[in-house]
């Protein structure tokens, strides 16, 4: 895993609305937004799944199962997962420290102004110095917080979560700072031409400036940068019979999400971890499960994942990341506005910054991004651990009678998640607020199996019929 950087930090503004537009069905450690500290604390497993499995073969796989009555992990599999979720945990933190360190540094050392006079002296074009500032700056940057980065790697390859290559990571992250190098000049030039229009009225202008931008980069996201580190293919091609079952749940609610838009992931050529999400929006929208969960996973067991999935699509709760997402960058850019006023009127000298429309300045906004980005954290998880809340609700109503024991079904969907993700069976409450994007496997498991307004005569709440 790729720790703290600032291209994630400038990513930031990105992710603030990325956030909402990828929903993960897993992930029960919880994902910290990138801007907070760049640190995601991915669903995990403990063995590598035969990537080829069949929904039949890994059915038969899956016939003799235990009843759950609660997420419990047998004593040797419950010492490792706490001890891999301290291990995140700590990471995480140290991880943000360490970034700000960093950004400190490359203040201290005057490195912006460096780069900002090797930029104004090769040119005069003010985009063309965009181009060569940020790209130096980031690297410079991410390089200096690669530490954080690798020893998180070897985290979770230790711990037999990754199978993934030092060569095959090194790669992937090259792919990323190039990625981020595009994202970052394009961000970064408007952000300064912006600035030099209106100095103090920059904040709210960038916001509106940014959000096209954004919204662009959410669109082809899917189609254009996630291929870049995995292989999808269409689901009916790699699994034609999990369609059919996948495509009961799209009728029985009522929908109309045809095949096209579901996908399948190579996951288990770099990691052993269980997920499927929605990403996208609009004519890019769709439905991805990893190979490893259809592996690991019963047919019955992945037709609820795709209910939780579904349930995104169908709640509207891409556009209500977005929204949110959109008005916590409003208040974080109107802060960080004020922090680096504050910030250069006292140490703007020291710095070497000219003044809040250098290019020098940089590093002093995507420091106040962090720090606040890091104090949004719980805001943030709040809201998402929320709209999780309502998909495992989904998904519960969804199958509720299109598959035998439904509420059984769910419960052994979220242990086989937190046996092969060694997701922490008792977190803290401080950890969960702070860095957890789904409800801890406890509860999740939990309300899936007490969650039953039919016995009640009560109808459900997001599926009417049935």
């Amino acid at each position: 895993m790729i720790g703290f950087s600032a291209r994630k930090v400038l990513a930031g503004l990105a992710i603030l609305l990325l956030f909402g537009a990828t929903a993960a069905f897993s992930a029960p450690a919880g994902h910290a937004p990138d801007l907070a500290a760049g640190y995601s604390l991915a669903p995990q497993q403990t063995q590598a799944p035969a990537s080829s499995a069949t929904p039949s073969a890994q059915s038969q796989a899956n016939q003799a199962k235990a009843e759950v009555k609660a997420y419990t992990l047998p004593p040797d599999l419950y010492r490792k997962a706490v001890n891999y979720s301290r291990a995140q945990y700590i990471l995480y933190f140290v991880d943000f420290v360490w970034g700000v360190v960093v950004l400190l540094l490359v203040l201290a050392w005057r490195l912006a102004p460096k780069y900002r006079d090797w930029a104004e002296g090769a040119t005069k074009f003010r985009f063309l110095q965009a181009v060569i500032f940020t790209p130096i700056l980031l690297l410079t940057i991410d390089v200096l917080e690669l530490p954080t980065g690798i020893y998180g790697h070897w985290l979770s390859r230790s711990y037999g979560i990754s199978v993934q290559s030092w060569g095959s990571w090194a790669w992937d992250w090259t792919k990323g700072e190039i990625v981020s190098f595009v994202i970052g000049i394009i961000l970064v030039w408007v952000l300064y031409a912006v600035i030099r229009r209106s100095p103090r009225r920059w904040w709210f202008y960038f916001w509106l400036a940014a959000l096209p931008i954004l919204f662009f980069v959410i669109f082809v996201s899917p189609l254009v940068i996630a291929p870049l580190f995995n292989k999808f293919e269409p689901l009916q091609t790699k699994d034609p019979a999990l369609v059919v079952a996948l495509e009961k749940v799209v009728h029985r609610a009522g929908m109309n999400i045809p095949p096209q838009r579901m996908f399948w992931m190579n996951e288990s050529s770099k990691g052993n971890d269980l997920n499927a999400y929605v990403t996208g929006m609009g004519a890019s929208k769709r439905v991805v499960v990893w190979d490893t969960t259809i592996a690991k996973m019963t047919v019955p067991e992945t037709m609820f994942v795709f209910g939780h999935e579904m349930g995104h699509y169908v709640l509207g709760h891409v556009y209500q990341g977005l929204i949110f997402g959109a008005v916590l960058l409003f208040v974080l850019l109107y802060l960080g506005f004020r922090g680096m006023l504050w910030a250069l009127s006292r140490w703007s000298g020291r710095w070497g910054i000219r003044g809040t429309d250098d290019w020098a300045s940089l590093p002093v906004l995507l420091l106040w991004f962090a720090i606040l980005g890091f104090l949004a954290s719980p805001a943030a998880n709040t809201f998402s651990r929320h709209i999780e809340h309502q998909a495992d609700q989904y998904g519960l109503e969804v199958t509720h009678g299109l598959i035998p024991h439904s509420r059984q079904v769910a419960a052994q969907a979220f242990q086989i998640l937190g046996e092969v993700d060694l997701s922490d069976p008792n977190p803290n409450p401080f950890i969960k607020v702070w860095l957890f994007s789904h409800p801890p496997l406890t509860e999740r498991v939990h309300f899936a199996l007490t969650y039953d307004p039919w016995s009640k005569g009560k109808a459900p709440e997001f599926v009417k019929s049935h």
